[in-house]
């Protein structure tokens, strides 16, 4: 996926990766519209979503979604995350998280995208973002109509 932002660059992006908890569902259930969003974005990016997995439920709340579910250990999940993004490579992924444990991974990648549903979002990891939506689904619909993340950052 190629977007060009005037003022702002292109960003060649391959990766996609997301929290779970807070950013796709919540209470580890899925938002509404995030299966089809991430369905039609796997077409043109590899997804992965990074959990602790706090209500056990990620896996099934995924299921039929093609990506790649890690659950990382508890015990320093921002170290984790980071070094996730670091391994696929921060200047062809794309973030999206809420949590203060995302913070590092939104500032690594190419594109940092901070959300805030009911859980709200983390000072830091606003900070941190390239950009910030209302929900989950705005955040994707952002790669799915890529004029829309055009319009938000260019200069």
């Amino acid at each position: 996926m190629r977007i060009q932002i005037p003022g702002y660059g292109e960003l060649t992006l391959q990766s996609l990766v997301m929290d779970y908890n807070g950013t796709l569902a919540i209470d580890g259930k899925p938002v509404d519209g995030v299966r089809d969003a991430l369905i039609k974005l796997s077409e043109d990016l590899d997804l992965h979503v990074l959990t602790a997995d706090t209500f056990g439920i990620a896996r099934e709340g995924l299921e039929g979604i093609p990506c790649r579910l890690t659950i990382l250990p508890k015990d320093d999940q921002q170290g984790g995350k980071l070094r996730f993004v670091q391994d696929l490579g921060p200047g062809q992924t794309v973030s999206i998280g809420n949590g203060r444990n995302d913070q590092l991974m939104l500032k690594a990648s190419a594109l940092g995208i901070a959300v805030i549903l009911k859980e709200g979002a983390s000072v830091e990891t606003l900070q941190a973002a390239d950009v910030v939506c209302p929900c989950i689904v705005s955040a994707l619909e952002l790669l799915l109509n890529p004029l829309r993340l055009t319009a938000t950052l260019r200069s």
